[in-house]
């Protein structure tokens, strides 16, 4: 199987991951993308970020009727940071026989060099940055070493800007978000009042 690998807060999930996990799953001919919600982000405080529970949930929903795309709790079932390496490395003994594609964003690619054993992440697997600008595969892996360069594979998907920190911060505010994330998601959110006191930092 080619498994797609999406990791991230998802707090909340939106349409930017969605077209970026439909993209990937298209250009690269995934059998399937597996997004994994962190537990604790290397990135972030710990606590900050919304109930497993809920994060899930919206996935779930959010991922309804797409026998593609699965929600692996991976990661929320280790109680340590969040680490890349680890996750790919458990897969790699779960499912050896599956080749494993890791989904970044291609503005993760400039700090790639600094994640924890990024070579061990191109041993492990492909890295496929998506791109929504204009930057080419040279231009975006210029500063990585060839052997983390040959690893990475560039796909492109149209503009669409829509971060998770705005929309939490969209509905601590009283505005909507409608079209920007599905509607049962939007729902859940309102329905269980997320967002309205809870921490606002960035993502990434």
């Amino acid at each position: 199987m080619r498994l797609g690998i999406f990791g991230g807060a998802f707090d909340p999930i939106h349409y930017g991951h969605l077209l970026l996990a439909e993209q990937c799953r298209e250009q690269c001919q995934l059998d399937e993308v597996w997004f994994v919600p962190t537990k604790i982000p290397p990135h972030k405080i710990a606590g900050s970020l919304s109930p497993d529970a809920d994060r899930i949930e919206m996935l779930k929903l959010a991922t309804a009727g797409r026998p593609e795309f699965v929600v692996s709790e991976i990661e929320l079932r280790r109680e340590d940071i969040s680490w890349t390496v680890d996750t790919l490395r458990q897969l790699h003994r779960e499912r050896p026989q599956d080749e494993l594609f890791l989904l970044i964003g291609a503005d993760s690619l400039e700090d790639f060099p600094t994640w924890r054993e990024p070579d061990a992440i191109a041993e492990l697997s492909t890295v496929v940055a998506v791109n929504r600008g204009e930057k080419s595969l040279d231009e975006l892996t210029a500063h990585l070493e060839h052997q983390l360069a040959s690893k990475v594979r560039l796909v492109t998907m149209p503009g669409i800007s829509i971060s998770a920190t705005d929309l939490r911060h969209r509905v601590s505010e009283g505005r909507s978000i409608r079209y920007y994330v599905p509607r049962a998601v939007e729902q859940y959110v309102l329905g269980r009042d997320l967002y309205l006191s809870a921490d606002l930092s960035s993502d990434v």
